[in-house]
Parts: structure tokens; C-alpha cells; sequence
């Protein structure tokens, strides 16, 4: 899998502190080899995200990312990392 960030991620990624940076690290390792694990709570979206996907890093934190081609996660792009509430508004 090739995973790659767009700069809106890395954005958001640099706002974050060490520990938000941390979980993210630890969470992007454990997608890398098991992409549907219960932590991670991979899931579709809808409204405005139709087509993307998201990946719990807490309890509040999320990250949104496509996979390409669709369901095959050969190639994956993650648009944006931030709380639940500021992501979806």
C-alpha cells in the first residue's frame, strides 16, 4: 500500500500536539496491517465526504482518506486529521 497526505492533512497533522501526533503514528501502523481492525473503526462517510472513509485515532479524533482503486487500498490518500465535531460541521 502507498500511502500519501495532502497538504490540508498536513496541516491539521502540525496543529496537533505530540500525543494527538503519537496516536496518529501508532493508529497509521496498525491500518498499514489491518485496515478493518475494531480500533480503528474503518468506515464509510456520507454528506460532503461521500466517498471517503475515516479512521478513528481517540476517542474524538478522526482521520479521512480514499483508497484506489475503491476497495482494493493499493493507493491511499488522507485529506484531513481533527476532532469528530470540527470535521464534520
Amino acid at each position: 500500500m502507498k500511502i500519501i497526505f495532502w497538504k490540508k492533512f498536513d496541516k491539521s497533522y502540525n496543529k496537533l500536539s505530540e500525543k494527538f501526533q503519537d496516536k496518529f503514528n501508532e493508529r497509521l501502523i496498525l491500518f498499514e496491517f489491518e485496515k478493518f481492525s475494531k480500533i480503528l473503526n474503518n468506515h464509510s462517510l456520507k454528506w460532503k465526504y461521500n466517498w471517503y472513509r475515516s479512521i478513528n485515532i481517540t476517542w474524538d479524533y478522526r482521520a479521512i482518506f480514499k483508497e484506489f482503486p475503491n476497495w482494493t487500498y493499493e493507493f491511499v490518500e488522507f485529506i484531513d486529521i481533527w476532532t469528530h465535531s470540527r470535521l464534520y460541521k
